[in-house]
């Protein structure tokens, strides 16, 4: 007799689904000739001198666990980092964490800090990453819908937020630069949240994996401004172009750390060996291999935006990250998945739907971490695409 175990699994996953954002980037992979403009993914190699260090670890058997929290050496370089890029002032020892990926980080994060029945806040559209989290443990998310205010979380709705919730509100998620919309927040900004964030004994969940991709005022973090409450999560990932070795840091309070540390320990007891060293070296001696990158998302970013506008796709410009959120043409409807299945079939373009996002129905992400070539390509289908339909 077959049994049906299924029944019998953690009831929370009944409320989760896979990536919509995955899902739809395979299935448009199928189309030949498809330029793919979905994914957040650097399109730039592992610098040189990094990819070295990766391998020169293969060569002297490296291969074994490191400590749980990380290489001393990489935490050091982490917590240097941070503080000579966004003034950041972290005990490697006790409060830098290495993680795989800042996906880890965020998860063990999350896992650490709630309890059923907890509440966390989150400004959206963001990418979503952080709700089936949230979920998985039993707590609720509370969304700020943010697109009638520029895409930005105002402070007024966060203190109408914190007072309305209270008593069950653990947390806070910010990620900026953000993804899906590339918005991000100046100093006075932050500094407006922190005098509110400091009225509660809330967590503040701070994603910065973005934070080298700035394209106006220089990136201030959260774990300057209000160190005592922040949980600040950055990596190497977007930065050095290294989303495969899948390294992310986690820095905050020695205490809530060495908690944070149990859940990384018991779900993959250590990040891999020889990413840590790769990452070591990125830390170490390639402080700025992100610049290049940067320069070249300028002008990409900008050639974007002006095509788009240009086409009648209205899009703010991108204060960060390298992405581009558009809105459908009115005569679409707002149907995302419909316009970016037909953009796709019709026009060999592919772009991730607006609704993959929380309140982002209507939108389109474009992601401009392709070469200029392939951006401009996908203008000039969508440009033909647009001028027939």
């Amino acid at each position: 007799m077959t049994k049906d175990l299924a029944k019998l699994m953690k009831k929370e996953l009944l409320d989760v689904e896979p990536s919509s954002i995955l899902q739809f980037d395979k299935d448009v992979s199928q189309i030949p000739n498809i330029i793919k403009l979905t994914l957040g993914e650097p399109d730039f190699n592992t610098p040189d001198h990094v990819k070295q260090a990766g391998q020169a670890s293969i060569a002297a058997n490296h291969s074994h666990y490191t400590q749980s929290p990380g290489l001393p050496s990489l935490r050091v370089a982490a917590a240097q980092f941070l503080a000579s890029k966004y003034g950041t002032d972290y005990d490697p020892a006790t409060q830098v964490l290495t993680t795989v990926g800042a996906t880890g980080a965020i998860y063990s994060a999350l896992t650490a800090i709630l309890n059923p029945g907890d509440e966390v806040i989150i400004p959206i559209p963001i990418f979503p990453l952080y709700i089936p989290i949230v979920k998985l443990n039993g707590a609720t998310p509370i969304f700020v819908d943010t697109s009638q205010d520029g895409f930005k979380l105002t402070p007024e709705k966060l203190a109408n937020t914190l007072a309305t919730h209270r008593d069950k509100v653990k947390a806070i998620v910010f990620n900026y630069p953000t993804n899906p919309t590339g918005v991000t927040y100046r100093q006075s900004e932050l500094e407006a949240f922190v005098a509110i964030l400091k009225q509660y004994d809330i967590f503040v969940i701070s994603d910065e994996i973005y934070s080298e991709l700035t394209y106006g005022e220089p990136h201030v973090s959260l774990g300057k401004l209000l160190p005592e409450q922040t949980l600040l999560i950055n990596g190497v990932s977007k930065s050095h172009a290294m989303t495969g070795w899948r390294i992310g840091f986690i820095a905050g309070p020695a205490a809530v750390i060495s908690k944070i540390n149990m859940v990384h320990q018991f779900t993959v007891t250590a990040a891999t060996t020889m990413s840590q060293e790769a990452a070591l070296e990125a830390m170490q001696h390639g402080l700025d291999d992100g610049q290049a990158m940067k320069q070249e998302y300028l002008q990409r970013r900008d050639y974007l935006v002006a095509e788009l506008n240009r086409l009648g796709m209205a899009t703010a410009v991108p204060a960060g990250a390298f992405y581009a959120f558009a809105k459908i043409p009115a005569r679409f409807g707002s149907d995302s998945f419909a316009f970016c299945r037909k953009l796709a079939q019709e026009a060999q373009v592919a772009l991730i739907p607006g609704a993959a996002f929380p309140a982002g129905e209507g939108y389109v992400r474009i992601s401009y971490a392709a070469s200029m070539a392939k951006l401009t390509e996908a203008c000039q289908r969508l440009d033909k695409f647009l001028a027939v339909n």
